[in-house]
């Protein structure tokens, strides 16, 4: 069974996204295995960069940070490198296609695989143009996560079908960031996807609150909370990891 086969068999699951090298790639380093510690049962790690089309301003300004301070992608693996020593919570990469594309696809996952990365999640990479990509990080165990949005619909079932570890249903349309109300049907949206295959699905984008993810787990199987995260490294700054701790503590606690 895989990390993430595993995650999702325990109950549901809290997903935690930070933005690596935000506020620099020592704190990042500390911060991973310190939300496992805290109940974190995935972690997605952005990859910074300079034109994250999907993300809100909040992790657009972590964009800027890390790269400011210094972030590259080699060295965002010399740092797992070091992680996985620390930690065997599951690891998945969000970034775009474009760092991938300049790094060399099958090099930039035979060197994701060697870091023990588990999944990777690509939001502007179609469905439709997955093709060459998808078979590479199969033969290296790593899951191609799809994405679903409200604007789907009749796809759904055709992403789903082909879908690995889990599927990412995204909670509302436009870009990342932390909203007062989430209005899609998301009963409706799970449904479809398990009409298509049996696969856990997790809610992310808008996702801030203890009552939320409560409620947002009484049709899904997990949750992603990403710029909720990323305001509180921005007001700590490295004094982060213990703030950031507790806020998943509290998050996974709302959900168990």
């Amino acid at each position: 069974m895989s990390r993430i086969n595993d995650v999702f068999s325990k109950g549901k699951a809290f997903i935690a996204f930070i933005t690596a090298g935000d506020p620099n790639l020592e704190v990042t380093e500390e911060l991973i295995p310190a939300m496992a510690r805290a109940g974190a049962d995935l972690i997605e790690i952005g990859i910074p960069f300079s034109d994250p089309v999907a993300e809100g301003i909040v992790i657009q300004k972590a964009d800027e940070r890390a790269l400011a301070s210094g972030t590259t992608t080699d060295k965002i693996f010399e740092m797992l490198s070091r992680v996985r020593k620390k930690t065997d919570v599951p690891l998945a990469f969000m970034t775009y296609f474009n760092p991938i594309f300049v790094y060399g696809m099958e090099r930039f996952l035979m060197r994701a695989a060697e870091v023990g990365i588990d999944a990777i999640i690509v939001p502007d990479m179609p469905f439709e143009e997955k093709g060459e990509f998808q078979p590479l990080c199969q033969a290296l165990g790593i899951d191609l996560i799809s994405l679903i949005a409200p604007t789907s619909k009749e796809r759904i079932s055709a992403i789903a079908a082909e879908a690995q570890g889990f599927v990412y249903c995204v909670s509302s349309l436009g870009v990342t960031g932390v909203r007062s109300k989430i209005t899609t049907d998301i009963r409706e949206m799970v449904s479809l996807v398990k009409s298509a295959k049996d696969i856990p699905c997790a809610i992310g984008f808008g996702i801030a609150t203890p009552d939320q993810a409560r409620a947002m787990v009484a049709h899904a199987d997990g949750v992603i909370v990403g710029s909720a995260i990323v305001k509180i490294a921005e007001q700590y700054g490295v004094e982060c990891v213990k703030p950031i701790s507790d806020y998943v503590r509290q998050m996974k606690t709302a959900i168990s």
